[in-house]
């Protein structure tokens, strides 16, 4: 059977998601790519809410400019700043079966420059 590559994330998002649960303590970063937008929360688990969350479409608000991978980062800067602000300081991150690249990897790095722990 072939499977398409939206299939495939599928299965490796579920994969994932068997394996990681995310706490009042430590949140879990759920994030959703498409090919405009790239959508980001801090997520508790155990409540089932979603605690901070920031989108490509407020990218005006951060005056990010550049490329989509460079607006990724700048976006996680952002969030790492707004987490900090409510108090979170330790994630899991979730990269919701994606490969750990691109956009995914520089939203990652900015999340990491802003602050957090994962």
């Amino acid at each position: 059977m072939n499977n398409t590559k939206r299939q495939h994330r599928t299965k490796r998002h579920k994969r994932v998601r068997a394996k990681i649960k995310g706490t009042t303590e430590t949140p879990r970063i759920s994030v959703f790519r498409s090919n405009r937008h790239i959508f980001v929360q801090v997520v508790d688990d155990t409540k089932g809410r979603t605690l901070v969350s920031s989108v490509v479409k407020s990218k005006k608000k951060t005056q990010a400019k550049g490329n989509k991978t460079e607006v990724a980062s700048a976006i996680g800067e952002m969030l790492a700043k707004k987490a900090q602000e409510t108090g979170i300081n330790k994630v899991v991150f979730d990269r919701g079966g994606y490969k750990y690249h691109g956009r995914i990897k520089a939203l990652a790095e900015g999340l990491r420059k802003g602050g957090l722990k994962f």
